[in-house]
């Protein structure tokens, strides 16, 4: 009986390594679960979890070249409860405030055409740049060297 990606299976651990056990099924083929696979949580060493002739319900996650069968026991497993979120109170409901150096909002104007619209998002963009810019040292050294200036501090 061949094994069949997204089949569950019992079997047994064979071998332990630092990158996973060996799990043999009950068809009597051995397939490898990743460390990463075993359990819901990280796990540092594998041997705090399982030991060789643990019995394991494995998932089967994938088959490869040479009879290569990857397999998941945390893909068995029932997925984790998630922690219900506390209730919120009204006060941390309310919208937040626009922030004083938020962009403006935009006016609101008649559909331009797209080369229109186009060309007035691109005039936006580049005097919010400008603007943004004007104050930065960094840009005013450069802005100093373009003309000659010292451009030092």
């Amino acid at each position: 009986m061949a094994v069949e990606v997204g089949q569950k299976l019992e079997g047994k651990v064979v071998k332990i390594a630092a990158f996973g056990a060996f799990v043999q099924l009950e068809t009597g083929e051995t397939g490898l679960v990743h460390i990463s696979e075993v359990a819901n949580t990280y796990v540092t060493d594998i041997n705090e979890h399982l030991k060789v002739g643990d019995k394991v319900t494995v998932k089967v996650v994938s088959t490869g070249e040479g009879g290569r069968i990857s397999l998941s026991i945390k893909k068995a497993l029932p997925p984790p409860e998630r922690p219900e979120r506390p209730a919120r109170s009204a006060q941390e409901r309310q919208p937040r405030q626009r922030s004083e150096f938020a962009a403006p909002l935009p006016q609101a104007q008649a559909p331009l055409s797209g080369q229109e619209a186009f060309e007035e998002r691109l005039s936006h963009f580049m005097q919010e740049s400008k603007k943004n810019l004007a104050g930065s040292s960094l840009y005013a050294a450069k802005k100093n060297r373009r003309r000659g200036g010292r451009g030092g501090m």
